[in-house]
Order: structure tokens, then C-alpha cells, then sequence
């Protein structure tokens, strides 16, 4: 059977829309007869693998709250024992979006066509990456797809949570910057020209910081946007520099050693591979499989690398601990990664608990990271507010020395 996209009139004039399951176009018109509508267009979802080919079926990508929901229903229909089909049908008919049901119709038609859903869901890269295919497919091969899936969605879950909480802690300081940038702006624009009006019918020598401040207002009122222009090229410019793998690479070890950005860099970037590499190996992924899945998780290209390294040993025989541990290019490299994480890793190798220990790690660094931008933004945001008052503050005193000057005068 095929998934179809259809538009229909019922008895009554009112158009419906909807997909569909049947074996042609022509049974799925029949189809919406016996049900009182006339079918207007009825289109294929999916036709034989047509979309495959193309390497996708559907454009846009799924957030992490979508897939997380997706893989947690599809979980709990797998452990109430249902057929993968028929799971993926619940899932059609609860899908509230038409995209997202044509996506799981579409799924479903492979999988009734005899693909398995690892399979299935490889035909759509852009919605499922090459991580959860690999977990969806060591679930199937060990029969434990239920619950691989339900770790698979705390995982996920997990990880957005993190995510989400560290972006809405530098939310805050981020509008304070943007609020002290428009106000300092405007001060500049606005009033200092006004106040100079003022100045210039007096004819008296102005101080210092005024007339600075005269000159900065002059220069952002006529020249500001080339300080714009020059931003956006320098920002362009890292970004085309940044392409440059040997580049970006030097950039990447140089946040490794920042004393703040740095230890939040290696402490999310740990977490994020302890806990893939833990679900991995748990679900009976082979270790190379893993290291090389988990590898892809990182975003900071030294640690990608080390990872890279540690698959070489691992495969010559080494033990992971290891091999992540080891680096013939001397000691400089050597702490990549934190060492509590090789002392755990070691650890779970010498007792057989490698997956347990590496979701201790897992947690262990990802709650160092959160507390550790808790506590830079906790400092960061009296900073900026401080920041902001001492600026306001030479504008104000600027303005108001003349004024001081010209009372003494008369007095």
C-alpha cells in the first residue's frame, strides 16, 4: 500500500484534506466515495522509492521537540506490544500537522513494503541524522527497539532541556547589551547635538570631556555606519576564514584554552559524547560504530579529532580509556578531554559497566556546564549594567560641566 495526499467535498460543499492509505489512486478515490466525499486531487505521498532516491522526501527539518515527541510515542506503541505498521499508523492519525503525517505516512508505506524502520527512516536524512538511524538500527538487530527508543527520547530530551536552559541564561545579558547599544546611540544622535546648539551661542571654552563627547556625537551621526560596514566585513571575513579546516582547527584548540568560554566549550562537548557514546554502546552498537557516531556530536574540531585518533588505537587494540588518554605528539594535548571522564571511562572498562559510567559522566559534565554559565552570568549581568551606568554617566557629566561652568561664571 501507498501513502496519498487527497482534497475532498463532502455532502455538504465543505472541502477536507488529508492522507490516506490504499494500494493505487484509483482505490484511494474509490475509497473517499464509500466514505461521501468526491475526491477533487489525489496525489502520491511516496511512490516506490521515487523520493528516495532524491535522498529525502520533505524540506524542512525536525526541532528537537518534534523528534523527541515522535520517538517517545513511537516508544510507548512499540512496548504496548504493537507492530511496527501499526505504530506508525497511531502515529499518522495523531499527527496535528499535514506535513508530519505525510512523513509517517510515508515511513509507514516503506515499512509495509518491507523495509525495516532503520531503513525506512534513512530515506529521510534531513528529519532523522545518522545517529538515531544507528540506534534504531542496533534496537532492531538486538530486538529491544522499544526501549532503545525510550532512552533514545530521554536522551534527546536531555539534551534540548540543556540546550534551552543555557541560550535563556545568556538571554538577559543580551538584552541588556542591545537596551545600553540603543541608548548610548541615541544619547549620541539626539541630545548631545541639541546641547551643543546651546554651548556654541555661549562662545566659552568647553572641557575636555565635552568636547569629546561633541566629536564622538559628530562622528556617529556622519561616519557610524562605516563603523557598521567594517563589523560586517570583519564578521564575513572570520566566517569565510573559519571554512578553512586547518584554520578552524587552530581557532577550536585556542577556546579549548580561554579560561571561562574554554572550560564551558569542553564541558558540553563532553556531555554531549559521553551520553551518545552511552546510549551507543548500550543499545550493542560496535565500539568503532559508536566512537565514530559519538566523533560526529562534537562541535569543537579538536575533540572531533582526538576522537578520530582514539578509533585508530581502539582498532589496534588499545582500550578506550586509552586511547582517548594517549597522544604520541607529546603532552601539550594531552587533557582534551577532562580527566574525569578517562578515569570513568577506565572505569567502566575494568568493571563491564562502560555504558553507566559513561551516562555519569554524561550528567556529571552537563551539570559543570550549566552551573558554570549560571555562575558567568550571575557576574556577567551587574557587569553590564555597571558597564552601561559608567557610560550614561561621562555623557551626563559631559553635558552638564559646561552648564556648572557658565553658574560659576555668573555667580
Amino acid at each position: 500500500m501507498a501513502a496519498f495526499r487527497y482534497s475532498a467535498v463532502d455532502s455538504d460543499g465543505r472541502e477536507q484534506s488529508g492522507v490516506l492509505e490504499a494500494d493505487s489512486a484509483r482505490a484511494a478515490r474509490q475509497l473517499l466515495r464509500t466514505q461521501g466525499l468526491v475526491a477533487l486531487n489525489v496525489q502520491a505521498v511516496l511512490s516506490a522509492g521515487a523520493r528516495a532516491g532524491a535522498g529525502g522526501a520533505f524540506g524542512r527539518r525536525l526541532s528537537s521537540t518534534e523528534l523527541s515527541v515522535v520517538t517517545r510515542q513511537l516508544s510507548s506503541l512499540l512496548n504496548a506490544a504493537l507492530p511496527v505498521a501499526d505504530a506508525l499508523t497511531v502515529l499518522v492519525e495523531q499527527s496535528e500537522r499535514q506535513w508530519m503525517r505525510e512523513l509517517m505516512a510515508a515511513i509507514r508505506t516503506d515499512v509495509l513494503a518491507g523495509s525495516s524502520l532503520s531503513a525506512a527512516l534513512a530515506r529521510h536524512p534531513r528529519q532523522f541524522p545518522d545517529l538515531y538511524r544507528a540506534l534504531i538500527a542496533a534496537g532492531e538487530e538486538s530486538g529491544q527497539l522499544g526501549s532503545v527508543l525510550s532512552s533514545l527520547a530521554d536522551f534527546i530530551e536531555e539534551r534540548a532541556r540543556l540546550q534551552q536552559k543555557i541560550s535563556l541564561a545568556f538571554v538577559y545579558p543580551a538584552i541588556v547589551t542591545a537596551v545600553a547599544l540603543l541608548v548610548v546611540t541615541g544619547l549620541l544622535t539626539f541630545v548631545i547635538p541639541q546641547v551643543v546648539k546651546v554651548f556654541t551661542q555661549t562662545r566659552q571654552s568647553l572641557p575636555l570631556l565635552t568636547r569629546m563627547m561633541i566629536a564622538l556625537s559628530e562622528f556617529v551621526r556622519s561616519d557610524g555606519w562605516i563603523v557598521l560596514v567594517l563589523l560586517a566585513a570583519a564578521a564575513a571575513a572570520a566566517w569565510w576564514a573559519l571554512r578553512t579546516p586547518a584554520l578552524r582547527l587552530r581557532w577550536h584548540r585556542t577556546i579549548l584554552r580561554l579560561p571561562v568560554v574554554g572550560v564551558l566549550s569542553r564541558s558540553l562537548n563532553t556531555a554531549r559524547f559521553a551520553g551518545t557514546l552511552s546510549i551507543l554502546v548500550g543499545s550493542g552498537v560496535p565500539i568503532l560504530r559508536s566512537l565514530q557516531a559519538a566523533g560526529e556530536t562534537l562541535g569543537n574540531e579538536a575533540l572531533r579529532g582526538r576522537v578520530t585518533e582514539a578509533s585508530v588505537r581502539v582498532r589496534e587494540g588499545f582500550s578506550l580509556a586509552s586511547a582517548l588518554r594517549r597522544d604520541e605528539r607529546g603532552p601539550a594535548r594531552s587533557r582534551l578531554f577532562p580527566p574525569v571522564l578517562i578515569h570513568l571511562i577506565a572505569s567502566g572498562e575494568a568493571t563491564g559497566q562502560l555504558p553507566q559510567m559513561l551516562a555519569r559522566a554524561a550528567d556529571m559534565h552537563a551539570r559543570e556546564a550549566e552551573r558554570r554559565t549560571l555562575f558567568f552570568t550571575s557576574l556577567l549581568e551587574p557587569a553590564l549594567i555597571l558597564l552601561m551606568g559608567g557610560v550614561v554617566t561621562l555623557i551626563v557629566l559631559a553635558v552638564l560641566l559646561p552648564i556648572i561652568e557658565i553658574n560659576q561664571m555668573v555667580h
